[in-house]
């Protein structure tokens, strides 16, 4: 593994009486590619949401970059969150009333980049993802699969250093889900962006370098995967 860019460190989280992490570590490195597997209730989501900044943990620690995130307030790890991640979900989340080159334009408009530069990096990024000719189109108008590349043009467009995805292929029928991860685990690695992502299917997770399986808010198994599907192309 690289350098670690992410760790995890005794990571608890519960709700309530509800213990989802129980004492997490997971260390990730620059330009790695992560899928979290394990049942529903395992946890996977909730490691997810906490390495990522949108949930605070209820106790351990994790660092991004030598930034301890724990101890951020929640404006902080916002910030953190806009300029330095990415998010892919399930369904998306595409703001429907804008076409798609708005839709990838408006987290770099945020930032601060202006309109123009902001615009031209959402047609560049359509483009690595053959969308190009659906960038003036509306989210209602495009196949599942052609919004879901949008959500992932969105997600690398700011050239963040880790991409979190949440089940990207869930909504998605077998093929189509398998053009989106390859489109995903070839962008991130162009761009040395690491990877992690929850999902429940194993054809998803070959996808990845590394395959870490949670039960009951533990590390279960962590294992590297030879090859990767990605870097078989």
């Amino acid at each position: 593994m690289n350098e670690p860019l992410l760790t995890a460190t005794g990571l608890t989280k519960t709700f309530g009486a509800e213990h989802a992490l129980r004492g997490v570590d997971l260390a990730i490195g620059e330009g790695e590619t992560l899928a979290v597997m394990g049942p529903s209730g395992s946890g996977k989501s909730t490691l997810l949401h906490c390495l990522s900044g949108v949930l605070a943990p209820t106790g351990g620690e994790i660092l991004f970059d030598g930034i301890e995130l724990t101890g951020l307030s929640d404006a902080k790890r916002s910030r953190l969150r806009l300029h330095r991640f990415g998010f892919v979900f399930q369904d998306g989340q595409l703001l429907p009333e804008l076409p798609a080159r708005e839709n990838v334009a408006l987290p770099l408009r945020l930032t601060g980049m202006s309109a123009a530069k902001a615009l031209s990096r959402a047609d560049e990024t359509l483009d690595q993802l053959g969308l190009g000719d659906q960038r003036a189109k509306l989210p209602g108008a495009m196949s599942g699969g052609q919004a879901q590349r949008v959500a992932v043009a969105r997600a690398i467009a700011g050239r963040p250093r880790v991409v979190f995805a949440d089940e990207p292929t869930g909504a998605l029928d077998q093929a189509t889900g398998h053009e989106v991860m390859q489109l995903l685990t070839s962008l991130v690695r162009m761009h040395h962006m690491a990877l992690v992502m929850v999902t429940h299917d194993v054809n998803v997770a070959s996808w990845c370098s590394r395959i870490v399986e949670i039960r009951d808010g533990r590390i279960h198994a962590d294992r590297a995967v030879r090859a990767t599907r990605g870097d078989a192309r």
